[in-house]
């Protein structure tokens, strides 16, 4: 058996469980420092809902754009 995949696999799960925990220690002392965060938070979620919608619309436009220009080409778009 190649040694080369063990030892890769072995590095590759030690560097991502430590880099998780320090995240995830950073987020709970982040959390523990600011408990005043109602504002904060009221904005943040408020730019993500924007984003998503966002995101949502170019997503039907580019949909819409993909079925106009099949129809145009004369491709046949229709449900079996």
């Amino acid at each position: 058996m190649d040694w080369i995949p063990i030892v890769f696999v072995t590095f590759k799960f030690l560097v991502l469980g430590i880099g998780m925990f320090f995240a995830i220690k950073w987020h709970y002392d982040q959390g523990k420092k600011e408990k005043d965060r109602g504002t904060e938070r009221r904005a943040v979620l408020r730019a993500g809902a924007k984003v998503a919608a966002a995101f949502v619309l170019s997503l039907l436009g580019l949909g819409l754009v993909t079925f106009v220009l099949g129809r145009t080409l004369g491709l046949d778009l229709t449900f079996p």
